[in-house]
């Protein structure tokens, strides 16, 4: 994602059953335009507008007004050209999605309120 959108700052989440990184132009959640799942048999790579990207190999799956998103099982499967094709275009669509100036990139961790995980450690 970095190498892609390199601008952009990372906010990553200690979640229920995922540990999750979401990508914005600013340090605004709202305004991120992709997001990574990690759970233990694969990752979730999320676009926050999925719906509204091209998407020729249809790769994308889910049926919500806004979010799409590719389960990959193999970082070879990162390599496909139709996966860096939506990354680089959510990234252009992020870009838009900046209400203010653009925050310097940075990782900023966020622990999530829950005191009990549902996945393995």
């Amino acid at each position: 994602m970095l190498e892609v959108a390199p601008d952009a700052t990372e906010l990553v989440y200690d979640a229920y059953n995922a540990v999750a990184a979401a990508y914005t132009f600013s340090d605004r959640l709202k305004e991120a335009f992709c997001h990574v799942a990690a759970y233990t048999a694969y990752v979730n790579l999320g676009f926050n507008l999925g719906a509204a990207l091209a998407d020729p190999e249809r790769l994308l799956t889910g049926a919500g007004a806004r979010i799409r998103h590719v389960r990959i099982a193999s970082a070879a499967e990162l390599a496909r050209p139709g996966v860096r094709a939506l990354v680089r275009a959510a990234a252009a669509q992020g870009q838009a999605l900046v209400s203010s100036a653009p925050s310097k990139p940075r990782a900023i961790v966020k622990r999530a309120g829950y005191t009990r995980k549902r996945r393995p450690k």
